[in-house]
């Protein structure tokens, strides 16, 4: 009788940790990453729409800037 007791104790309490400790949590973070996909999803189109970049655009590198002669070894590309 009291084997049977601890028993289902125990499983009941296996139970509780699986399903606070796994199963909530797996959901609960499924949930957020469907939302933030969809979120993703929707600044993606209405951009598309709008021609708009999240993007700066690239500064353009000149020859004229300082570059430590250490660091660079200035090459031509042979065509």
């Amino acid at each position: 009788m009291i084997f049977r007791v601890l028993l289902y104790a125990f499983l009941f309490y296996l139970l509780y940790k699986i399903v606070f400790e796994l199963v909530i949590p797996v959901h609960k973070t499924s949930q957020q990453l469907k939302k933030d996909f969809r979120e993703m999803q929707e600044r993606m189109s209405g951009q598309m729409n709008t021609g708009e970049s999240s993007e700066a655009p690239s500064p353009k590198k000149t020859s004229s800037s300082k570059v430590n002669s250490d660091d660079y070894i200035e090459f031509e590309e042979i065509k």
